[in-house]
């Protein structure tokens, strides 16, 4: 079963990559993987965690090892009683479920940030707020409209985060350009913009979040040191197209439908102050409250839903209808959340099954180099998510003195930053890799194998040339 498992994440893996082949959604495909892989969890549980059900519970205690231990830790923060009233087999499963649900409330913390930041979005776009942006953008030149994009996502990723950058983007993209080839390598880009703008941030990119959290980095080193190598992330892609995008982007006919003409100038602006407003105090109400960010987002939403009430009520019900709240979530992409949803789900299986585990263990063996160790990661990260592999990087290694008995390394040592930028920039490599490359892929559907032809490579060249700059970097520190 835990070779099964393998198996059943690439055969899902390779049912979203293609998606337009064999004409099923990439959601179908991601909730069946995500479903199946814990199933065969839950059936292989004997073989995978190496237990013998026909233990006792002290048996079982004794020699619980490996990732048997985990089973221990949690049998003993059960009740004894309750424990020695259930077979091995029954809190075997009974650990399992413990862990879907510990995944599916962080899973769903993204998923609720997604929701809500789409919808903020999606209610600026409704009282046709973007023009404000829109119609500042004057040139119609596809390589100068490239730079300015790109330069704008990666400061706004890092003030925002990835994800929610990524999103206004793809809003703003829709604005800007109708033909779609010019609309999708436009997008491709600006992921990787976006997570090379978040992974130099504190509060840019969940990985950099998690060891910045958990003491790996410290906020201003974690900037002084990855600002320019996240640069050069993205400037090599550009640099690149310099030589080979030309001619000019086509504008859309018209900004939308007449619904977008029911709202007065005074009414844009206010709902696309308090919009950006909504979004820009996520990261200070996640700083000041310690809250997850999901939390700000829907108090953001919440404020915007009691403005727009107000704002439209004394308007014909047929127009504020229009305007509502109510009537935005009904264009939020479900299928692209539920995507997201069933590709998690199954990489939070292979993470409890200890795949992602083994595979940091087999890194550390067979590799050692710190180095290609976490450009390895980021590459990875492309494939699984970068959050899984980040928590077992941490599992692995300890925050201390180099040289101790166990892998350590001090706070603010080159291999923790140098992880914050692997994981962080090596998801674009993939258009599944990261959220931002998701949250665009479903937002604009984007097709999986168009962007593996037409941007990873880009993608993988900023990665290693970042990379490069990142070790010349600290070589000339140290």
């Amino acid at each position: 079963m835990y070779t099964l498992m393998v198996v059943i994440f690439v055969l899902g893996y390779i049912g979203i990559a293609l998606e337009h082949n064999i004409k099923v959604d990439k959601a179908a495909s991601a909730l069946i993987t995500g479903a199946l892989a814990w199933t065969f969890l839950v059936f292989g549980a004997e073989s995978i965690f190496d237990i013998d059900y026909s233990w006792s519970v002290s048996e079982f205690i004794s020699n619980a090892g490996g990732l048997g231990a985990e089973l221990k830790h949690y049998l003993e923060s059960l009740t004894m009683t309750h424990a020695h009233g259930e077979s091995v087999s029954e809190i075997t499963n009974s650990f399992i479920i413990s862990e879907l649900k510990h995944h599916l409330v962080e899973i769903s913390e993204i998923l609720f940030f997604l929701i809500g930041a789409m919808t903020i979005v999606e209610v600026i776009d409704t009282h046709d707020g973007f023009k404000i942006i829109t119609d500042k953008i004057k040139t119609t030149k596809k390589i100068k409209l490239l730079w300015v994009l790109s330069i704008i996502t990666f400061f706004m990723s890092a003030t925002l985060d990835n994800l929610t950058a990524s999103i206004v983007m793809a809003t703003l993209l829709k604005k800007l350009i109708a033909d779609k080839k010019d609309l999708w390598l436009f997008a491709g880009i600006i992921i990787i913009a976006a997570n090379a703008g978040g992974a130099w941030s504190p509060i840019g990119d969940v990985t950099t979040i998690m060891l910045w959290i958990g003491g790996q980095v410290t906020a201003l080193n974690i900037i002084k040191v990855l600002i320019l190598p996240s640069m050069v992330t993205i400037l090599v892609p550009l640099i690149l197209l310099s030589f080979t995008l030309k001619g000019k982007i086509a504008r859309p006919d018209s900004y939308g439908d007449k619904d977008k003409q029911l709202t007065t100038n005074k009414e844009k602006n206010s709902i696309f102050a308090l919009g950006v407003l909504a979004l820009v105090q996520v990261p200070i109400f996640k700083t000041v409250t310690n809250m997850p960010p999901f939390m700000g987002v829907l108090l953001g939403l919440g404020v915007l839903w009691l403005y727009t009430e107000l704002l439209h009520r004394k308007k014909p019900t047929n127009i504020k209808s229009k305007l509502s709240v109510v009537y935005t979530l009904r264009r939020i992409d479900t299928p692209s959340v539920l995507f997201f949803l069933g590709i998690l789900m199954a990489v939070a299986a292979l993470q409890t099954a200890g795949h992602l585990i083994q595979v940091a263990h087999l890194l550390e063996n067979k590799i050692g180099n710190m180095y290609i160790i976490n450009l390895t990661i980021g590459l990875l990260s492309a494939i699984v998510d970068n959050v899984p592999l980040v928590a077992a990087a941490m599992g692995m290694y300890e925050v201390g003195p180099e040289g101790a008995g166990l892998l350590a390394y001090p706070t603010d040592h080159p291999f923790w930053e140098f992880l914050a930028y692997c994981a962080g920039t090596g998801g674009s490599v993939l258009i599944i890799g990261s959220a931002a490359g998701v949250a665009i892929m479903g937002i604009l559907r984007i097709d999986f194998v168009w962007y593996i032809k037409k941007i990873s490579l880009y993608a993988l060249a900023g990665y290693f040339a970042g990379a490069g700059a990142f070790y010349v970097l600290i070589n000339m520190v140290m």
